[in-house]
């Protein structure tokens, strides 16, 4: 059931790619535009879970997605901040979108520098929120700072979960499908609010114009 609507089976995919597969997923969906789809809410948490289970260990998982995480974003900065303002010319493709770019460009100008730790928990918004901090050219420190403090609550965190939940709770891998698909809702909904209330002021501001 996870695989129809996922599109992924976590499990299977997280046993086949082991520690370098994870790195590198992780690693995308940081700061690469191909990555933007990639569920990493849920597959840390599911390979928190493995961990919990005795199919990884947990130190090495942790550590190894924190870096992934850190580092993807470093390269998002580094990307946006040579490209710069050229990026928001590019022509629409399956790989960007300037609805994507500009979605994260809003959630940056009202948030801040917290918006590096706040869209580590937002998909899409993720993976474009350090290459807006390149392009806007962020004070590197604090860019580097804010980071490293959300892919600490984001890598760590969300495996910690998957890890604490598996290892404490008997019998918890019969709720694993509910557990992921809420972590999935609970991730997408603040996006698709954000959406909705774009397209209503959209049509108030139309009107208003007419």
């Amino acid at each position: 059931m996870i695989d129809l609507l996922t599109g992924f089976d976590l499990v299977s995919i997280i046993k086949s790619v082991g520690y370098i597969g994870l790195f590198a997923i992780i690693f995308a969906e940081s700061g690469l535009f191909i990555g933007f789809f990639l569920p990493g809410d849920s597959l840390l948490f599911t390979a928190g879970f493995l961990a919990s289970q005795g199919f990884l260990n947990i130190w090495i998982l942790t550590t190894l997605t924190f870096l992934a995480a850190v580092l993807g974003d470093n390269f998002g900065y580094a990307f946006g901040r040579k490209v710069g303002p050229a990026i928001f010319k590019r022509d629409d493709s399956w790989l960007f979108h300037k609805d994507h770019l500009e979605r994260a460009k809003i959630f940056y100008e009202k948030h801040g520098a917290k918006t590096l730790v706040l869209a580590r928990f937002l998909p899409i918004v993720r993976t474009f929120a350090p290459i807006l901090a390149g392009v806007g050219r962020m004070h590197y420190p604090t860019f580097f700072f804010y980071n490293v403090l959300g892919g600490f609550f984001w890598a760590i965190g969300m495996t910690g979960l998957g890890y604490f939940l598996g290892a404490t709770i008997p019998g918890v891998d019969k709720y694993l499908i509910p557990i992921i698909l809420a972590i999935i809702i609970v991730s997408i909904l603040p996006t698709l609010i954000h959406i909705i209330k774009n397209k209503e002021y959209s049509r108030s501001k139309a009107t208003i114009d007419k």
